[in-house]
């Protein structure tokens, strides 16, 4: 009986530990950010250096989808306007923005509109809404956004960087380029396939 329930136990520790590992892989490969440097590239090979000074390989892939970032103000943001916010929760349940980002009007229908946490500062979250309102705050503006499951208030101060997407080309991928990779694959020997990614058009992106 001893020995039935040692092995029932080992079995059990086996399975959460390969459950824990498939979870860990899952999140490498899709749920993780990857925001660097390039350093050098070579036909559709780059090597990069990441925000925590990791060097990484990577492989464009032949679909890379790659779109830029360029410098906007708030005046770029108008009711209605479809844009991603990336900030972290105050106690009253607003949002403190730290990044804004607008949307191509081609994303809007495609990127989902949702509020959920993001990897960019430890609590942070990303909202992508629908402008409802504008307002003057009493430290900068106050936006309230819509998506499909609710709304939130948005507090922009001088700090926030805000900025829009717009068309980008793999020909924008050279060293000193600050990117921010969405989608990515990592193969078999440790390097990264880029699928979908965003290059910082004269600007690190904040998101």
């Amino acid at each position: 009986m001893l020995s039935s329930n040692l092995t029932r136990r080992a079995l059990g520790a086996a399975a959460i530990v390969l459950g824990l590992a498939i979870t860990g892989a899952a999140a490498q490969q899709s749920g993780t950010r990857i925001r660097a440097q390039i350093e050098k590239i070579d036909g559709d090979m780059l090597a990069v250096r990441t925000r925590d000074g990791v060097m990484m390989n990577m492989r464009l892939d032949e679909k890379v989808r790659v779109s830029a970032l360029v410098k906007a103000t708030l005046d770029d943001i108008k009711k209605d306007s479809f844009i991603g916010i990336a900030g972290v929760p105050t106690p009253d349940g607003s949002i403190q923005a730290f990044s804004i980002h607008i949307f191509l009007p081609a994303q809007r229908g495609v990127v989902p509109d949702r509020h959920g946490p993001w990897d960019a500062k430890p609590g942070s979250t990303m909202t992508n809404a629908y402008v409802e309102e504008i307002v003057q705050a009493k430290d900068g503006e106050m936006l309230t956004v819509k998506y499909k499951d609710g709304e939130k208030k948005i507090l922009v101060s001088k700090d926030t960087a805000i900025a829009a997407a717009a068309p980008g080309s793999k020909g924008e991928l050279r060293p000193g380029v600050e990117i921010i990779i969405f989608g990515w694959d990592k193969q078999a020997d440790g390097s990264v396939l880029v699928k979908t990614m965003y290059v910082g058009r004269g600007l690190t992106p904040a998101m």
